[in-house]
């Protein structure tokens, strides 16, 4: 459900961004407003991007192989860091481009009405793509508050839509903004500032959205509370004397890869521990279906604790460590 509401957001997106992207087109080229070529291009911008996006969840989807034995699923991680980049570099570039073009050589504006026509048209359309976004994202992100849910949010078309869509009605109240500076005061150089401000939101969304899809990209651990319930799962079953530490790592939005550290009873033979691992690998595959690959390693509690002291970082509070943490 959640992986069909984020697609549903995307392509909602995707239609609000071309209409909206062709109006302020024909918009800007018949005003020569700076505000308005900068949201013809933030729209045309965000239109890529949602087809990237889409592109990116369709070839992360494919089955694991011989090559990529744990599936593509990292391949959304990298389309989505893409479209941060495209964000950035075109959208807050261009728009930087006409502010300062417009601020050295301020033009007139023509058929203002034209403006604020598109402006509150494009109101509606991104304002429905908000709202469709903002309720898929609200869905996933449970009990959290909306800062930490994007966070820890490893769905990056999620939370994408949702920044685009902020970002695009900030766009369009600065642009009307803007405009109606320079008609009241008769000085065209505010279109330009105008401009600018659209390039700086532009520029602020890009860099979360770089950062956060740069961390999914290189390897992040799964969520917390995951790694708390599979230490919690794996310490309940028989023959496990502790469950000593957990090492994930998100591979796509549902896919994670977890290796347990465990200490045995040292009564049990080898038959035994294999039936535990059965049964905890059975648990964990029905209680938690994200987890689609699961690696035990027998380790005594001392041998493990030693190991975690040794291992370059600090064991947080579910006892995750560095997969270095290796004896």
């Amino acid at each position: 459900m959640a992986k069909s509401s984020t697609v549903f957001s995307v392509w909602a997106a995707l239609a609000g961004n071309l209409l909206v992207a062709l109006a302020k087109s024909v918009a800007a080229a018949m005003t020569g407003s700076a505000a308005m070529t900068s949201e013809a291009v933030h729209s045309l911008i965000d239109t890529v991007n949602e087809i990237l996006l889409l592109y990116g969840i369709s070839r992360s989807a494919r089955p694991a192989d011989r090559t990529h034995p744990f599936g593509y699923g990292r391949e959304l991680y990298f389309w989505s860091f893409v479209v941060a980049l495209l964000i950035f570099a075109l959208g807050a570039g261009v728009s930087v481009y006409e502010g300062l073009s417009h601020i050295l050589v301020p033009q007139p504006i023509e058929r203002p009405g034209v403006i604020f026509a598109v402006l509150a048209a494009s109101l509606a359309f991104e304002g429905t793509s908000w709202w469709i976004s903002m309720r898929a994202f609200g869905a996933a992100k449970r009990h959290l508050g909306w800062w930490e849910a994007f966070r820890r949010s490893k769905d990056p078309p999620a939370f994408i839509v949702v920044f685009e869509d902020s970002a695009a009605l900030l766009g369009i109240a600065v642009a009307a903004a803007g405009t109606a500076a320079a008609l009241l005061t008769g000085d065209a150089r505010w279109d330009g500032v105008a401009s600018l401000v659209i390039a700086a939101i532009l520029a602020a969304v890009a860099a979360l959205l770089a950062q956060e899809s740069k961390e999914l990209l290189i390897g992040e651990r799964a969520d917390p509370e995951l790694s708390d319930a599979i230490l919690r799962t794996a310490s309940g079953i028989a023959g496990v004397c502790s469950a000593n530490s957990i090492v994930t790592i998100q591979i796509a939005p549902h896919s994670v890869v977890a290796t347990l550290s465990l200490d045995f009873f040292d009564t049990l033979r080898a038959p035994e521990i294999e039936r535990a691992v059965i049964e905890l690998e059975s648990r964990i595959r029905n209680l938690y279906p994200d987890v689609t690959a699961l690696f035990v390693k027998p380790q005594s509690v001392l041998v493990a604790s030693e190991r975690r002291r040794e291992a370059p970082g600090n064991p947080d509070p579910s006892g995750e460590t560095s997969p270095l943490a290796d004896g």
